[in-house]
């Protein structure tokens, strides 16, 4: 049972959400630029950023702002989160908005962002090789990444838990997995915590979520596993065929992720986070995008990573 339904139910639901978020005409390689501000209904719910640079920028925030551009690797197939609109290229979700709030630090609107298409086995070598300017998408933080990029945040935490067909009650958590094909991500975190601590459970990688979905919902695999957050919107799409099991295993603090020894960006990145939080924009953002689901908003973490200053 392919999601030829559900690709169109999202594409209507992405539009019900939709931001402000960037748009315009998506190239070959899966970027697309950022498009208005504002001007349909729906984004009435989201905040409306100011767009104007902070003072005393300096190093690459100051590069970034000088421009007027910027370029952020995103997820595209995660509603909620971060999903592109396969009719319109608009893309939508928590992500994305934190994306354009760093922007508008920068002084970049959302004609001057272009978000680009990365896949998770894949973003450490983007923003090394300076493919993209700050990777915002479901990005975990932990110390084998740090070892090639650097983070600023978090900005949420969300827990591993397990997506299955909605009449299976065999599996209500890790410990159910022996003999189970689960599906996840090539790269992810998700994918190597059930290799190292569920080694007798089977496992299938594909580049994206969503296609680990198909495969569950054509019963090639049993489970798909990955952040709730994430696995909240797949649930939304198939309400009647999936769920979320509800029994979260891992703490993920998703942060931003830039080039390794940026400081200047990581502490300016860090800061734009903190002012968003403390202005509202950050709950704003949260209830128009991951709050549709009913899930209620989680307590903001602490940054840990880069100094965020008022």
């Amino acid at each position: 049972m392919r999601r030829t339904r559900s690709l169109s139910v999202v594409a209507l639901f992405a539009a019900l959400l939709m931001v402000a978020a960037a748009c315009g005409k998506s190239d070959s390689d899966g970027t697309a630029t950022g498009g208005s501000d504002g001007g349909s209904e729906s984004a009435a719910e989201l905040p409306t950023y100011d767009v104007k640079a902070v003072d005393g920028l300096s190093g690459t925030p100051k590069e970034l702002a000088d421009a007027g551009k910027i370029t952020i690797g995103v997820k595209a197939d995660q509603p909620n989160l971060g999903y592109q609109d396969p009719d319109t290229n608009e893309y939508s979700g928590f992500d994305i908005e934190i994306a354009k709030m760093i922007a508008a630090d920068l002084g970049i609107d959302a004609d001057g962002i272009t978000f680009k298409q990365v896949p998770s086995k894949n973003r450490e070598t983007a923003l090394a090789n300076g493919e993209v300017d700050l990777y915002v998408g479901t990005y975990t933080i932990n110390d084998e990444r740090k070892e090639q990029v650097s983070f600023a945040g978090p900005y949420f935490v969300a827990g591993q838990d397990l997506l299955v067909q909605k009449d299976d009650d065999d599996i209500k958590g890790p410990d159910d997995l022996d003999g189970k094909n689960v599906c996840s991500a090539t790269g992810s975190t998700p994918i190597e915590r059930i290799k190292t601590e569920h080694p007798k459970a089977k496992t299938t990688e594909f580049d994206v979520y969503s296609k680990c979905v198909d495969a569950l919902l054509d019963g090639e695999v049993d489970a798909v596993t990955t952040d709730d957050a994430i696995l909240a919107g797949y649930a939304a799409e198939e309400p009647d065929d999936l769920k979320v099991v509800g029994n979260t295993f891992s703490e993920e603090p998703y942060g931003v992720g830039l080039a390794k020894g940026d400081t200047e960006l990581q502490d300016f990145v860090a800061s734009a986070i903190k002012r968003h939080e403390d202005s509202g924009d950050y709950e704003k953002a949260y209830d128009a995008t991951l709050g549709r689901s009913g899930t209620k908003m989680p307590e903001i973490p602490a940054i840990t990573e880069g100094k965020a200053s008022a």
